[in-house]
């Protein structure tokens, strides 16, 4: 019995145990009001990857920002956390079956000793290299995974950048606002001076007032979608809101529009590499993993039986082998439910390759669009401002009222607002190229790694 105990030990030990992880909402409410853009494991995090955070006062650009969000936000903490749950079904694939061991003693009551003591075994032995398939399957799924997660990590950056480009839009109109209200209210000065000379009427007066209130009023919503942009990066960063209070930000490179993204090699390499294309080939190849793993199924597995018998004085043995017979079935049901399964698999990436190969194509025909309708609007603005100059110099001169100069300046603020929108758009356009693409010419492969390697730091 001390043996039994001993061996019964060894085979216990290297068993897993449970620990318990319960979650408080209050407790990770509480973590989640503590994070912050100073923190000192992201500065290790962002050092680790070659990225210096920012020093106090200093502006926080797209790329620091980017990896801000890879450290802290959720979501791409959830992607990899599946990704490393399909990662352990490859240990599940690659498990072998235990053999099992029976004690089967009987009482004989005719010839003394009574007891005969009797041991068999199982020994489960696989066939037709199942195994071998299931592991194939495995790997094939977690590569799917991975590339879930690649995806995941575009969302993130994409997010960071589209509410970085909000916040600039809602300060930069927010600031030519301000300038064209002065200007307006210029306008309104001196007619309301005019007026009381008699020379403009009431109704002249009236429609520049008009047009000044308007114009206060856009600035007061400029002020309100700030304050959401702000909002909206901090959900993007993964960070609560008075994480960025005093926080500077950089717009560098909101007003370049570059051109590599049109490149026909560009768009070629998106529609075989993107992160969804990838994703819905390794589906595949794990349904035709599967479906090779069915056909093998096919094929019964052996089952070695050796066993012992001590009867009364004598020593037996016995070797038994056991197989199931593939008389009622030959496992079609599930070949059948794998070569379906293979069929959509491979529809679902034909789908998922001609939706990229429409949005590239969308998303370049918008960008293009948006370039020249912002090279229109900036000729226009060119031709204001000169025509601006000129009224100023004839002011200067004498031979132009202060009214013309200061509507020529409302105008040119105006202008300026509508170069602004136009190039908030090609920006806008220019995300969704990105997007569609999803080239390392905007997010580089250390950034993915980065994303990758931060496996334990996400919620601190």
């Amino acid at each position: 019995m001390h043996r039994c105990l001993i061996i019964l030990s060894c085979l216990l030990a290297g068993c897993a145990t449970y620990q318990p992880r319960p979650i408080s909402p209050e407790k990770t409410a509480a973590e989640f009001d503590t994070r912050s853009l100073t923190n000192e494991d992201l500065r290790a995090f962002l050092e680790t990857n070659h990225v210096a955070l920012p020093a106090p006062g200093d502006a926080w650009d797209i790329k620091q920002l980017t990896l801000a969000a890879l450290y802290y936000q959720p979501a791409l903490a959830e992607a990899r956390a599946h990704w490393a749950a399909v990662e352990a079904t490859k240990i599940t694939a690659g498990q072998r079956p235990n053999p099992t061991v029976g004690f089967t003693p009987t009482y004989d009551t005719t010839t003394p000793p009574p007891w005969i003591l009797g041991v068999t075994w199982d020994i489960p032995i696989e066939t037709a290299g199942k195994r071998g398939k299931r592991i194939a399957q495995a790997e094939h799924l977690s590569e799917a995974a991975k590339w879930d997660f690649v995806g995941a990590a575009w969302q993130v950056r994409s997010h960071v950048r589209a509410a970085l480009l909000n916040l600039y839009a809602a300060r930069e109109t927010e600031s030519l606002l301000a300038r064209q209200e002065m200007a307006q209210s210029n306008v309104v000065r001196l007619l309301e001076g005019q007026l009381a000379a008699g020379a403009v009427s009431s109704y002249e007066v009236t429609q520049a007032r008009v047009t000044l209130g308007t114009t206060r009023l856009a600035r007061q919503d400029a002020i309100g979608q700030s304050a959401q942009a702000r909002v909206q990066l901090a959900g993007a960063l993964g960070l609560p809101l008075q994480a960025l209070d005093g926080i500077e930000f950089s717009f560098a490179g909101l007003d370049e529009f570059p051109k590599d993204l049109t490149a026909p090699e560009v768009r070629r390499d998106a529609i075989l590499d993107r992160a969804d294309v990838r994703g819905a080939l390794a589906d595949y190849a794990a349904s035709q993993s599967a479906l090779q793993l069915e056909i093998a199924r096919q094929y019964p597995d052996l089952h070695l039986g050796p066993g012992y018998e001590l009867d009364q004085t004598d020593n037996k043995w016995s070797l038994g082998v056991s197989l199931d017979l593939p008389i009622l079935n030959h496992n079609q049901g599930p070949v059948a439910e794998a070569e379906a399964n293979r069929a959509a698999a491979a529809a679902h990436f034909l789908t998922i390759q001609t939706t990229a190969i429409a949005e590239i194509d969308s998303a370049l025909a918008g960008y293009n669009a948006a370039l020249q309708k912002s090279a229109t609007i900036k000729s226009l603005l060119e031709n204001m401002r000169k025509q601006m100059d000129s009224v100023r110099a004839r002011a200067q001169a004498g031979e132009a009222e202060p009214l013309a100069l200061a509507s020529a300046e409302a105008e040119y603020a105006a202008g300026s607002q509508s170069q602004l929108d136009a190039q908030i758009k090609v920006q806008g356009a220019l995300g969704q190229l990105e997007d569609a693409v999803q080239s390392p010419l905007t997010l580089p492969p250390e950034t993915i790694r980065a994303a990758q390697n931060n496996l334990s730091k996400t919620n601190k």
